[in-house]
């Protein structure tokens, strides 16, 4: 009998915390702020001179095509190797579900023989018009993705660790960090074939995500 009440305190305690849990889950999720950021000006990419940048202007965000989210900052940058152009547009994300499907499809008609995958994630490559292009989303922890569940996934993978609660619960970071840095490379064909220029594509893709990853925007 002298436990009965030890075990009523416990669980009392536990639906407590369960429940303050579940709430402040709930408001950090409704709360997420918005910290403002500012592209660097230039960017090194091996083999590559940048020739200009210039702001990135949101798409329009309330459209299906493109990503959904609360668009916080934008970058153009244009490299030159000999005659060929490389054109990256970076745009930063907050509150993003990470989803480019919409966007990619709408220019390929479907998204299975674009996606393609590597140790840095998951990216989508294709033609469309006379230009090649690589996309995917940079996420803060994690590999790249292209579609909601990967992004989901990744949350699911790193934001609920148990060395990520301790600060949440402290409120110094959110629980679930829905950001994403959208990179979207393109490259001219000039004639070429497109397996050409998406060799090109590739191999710039690993070297600006590695920069990325590294430099990626504070929370």
């Amino acid at each position: 009998m002298n436990d009965r009440p030890r075990t009523i305190l416990l669980a009392t305690t536990a639906i407590a915390t369960a429940f303050t849990l579940i709430t402040s889950f709930v408001r950090t999720e409704a709360s997420s702020p918005i910290q403002d950021y500012t592209f660097p000006e230039s960017v090194t990419l091996s083999e590559w001179k940048l020739s200009f940048t210039q702001p990135a202007k949101p798409h329009s965000i309330d459209s299906s095509e493109y990503i959904t989210g609360d668009f916080i900052a934008g970058k153009q940058y244009r490299y030159r190797r000999d005659e060929k152009l490389l054109d990256i547009e970076m745009r930063y994300f907050a509150n993003t579900n990470g989803d480019l499907k919409s966007f990619i499809t709408n220019q390929t008609g479907e998204l299975s023989s674009v996606l393609k995958k590597s140790e840095a994630g998951f990216y989508s490559l294709y033609a469309d018009g006379n230009k090649a292009y690589l996309s995917a989303c940079i996420n803060p922890h994690g590999i790249s993705t292209v579609t909601s569940d990967r992004f989901n996934r990744n949350l699911m993978i790193h934001d609920t660790r148990l060395e990520n609660i301790l600060p949440w619960l402290l409120g110094r970071s959110e629980f679930r960090d829905k950001r994403c840095l959208w990179a979207h490379l393109s490259m001219p064909l000039n004639g070429n074939i497109a397996d050409e220029n998406y060799k090109t594509l590739e191999t710039v893709w690993f070297d600006w995500h590695d920069w990325w990853r590294s430099h990626y925007p504070e929370p």
